[in-house]
């Protein structure tokens, strides 16, 4: 959950600001993800399943909150644009259902 207190943001933020005005590409960015997390991993001082399964369950949240709350956002904008590529919800919509005797 990337929803820590604001004491905590501003004191991270301070070194991202410098971090991110050097990552110009997706190359880059995955570059500075692995290294943060091989850092981390490595502060433990020895190797553990569950370090590996922690930062594993970090990453996966983290993707999962960017789609949940950037992407999913901008897809439905491409939708209303765009139109529905999904024949089936359409024909949904347009169905009645059927009454029980």
């Amino acid at each position: 959950m990337p929803y820590i207190k604001q004491k905590e943001r501003d004191e991270i933020d301070e070194h991202l600001t410098g971090l991110h005005s050097c990552i110009f590409n997706a190359g880059q960015l995955n570059y500075a993800i692995t290294k943060l997390c091989d850092m981390y991993l490595n502060s433990y001082g020895k190797e553990r399943y569950i370090y590996y399964n922690e930062v594993m369950g970090v990453l996966t949240c983290a993707q999962l909150e960017l789609y949940r709350r950037k992407v999913s956002a901008y897809e439905d904008k491409k939708l209303d644009e765009n139109g529905d590529v999904y024949d089936w919800v359409a024909t949904l919509e347009n169905v009645t259902p059927e009454k029980e005797n």
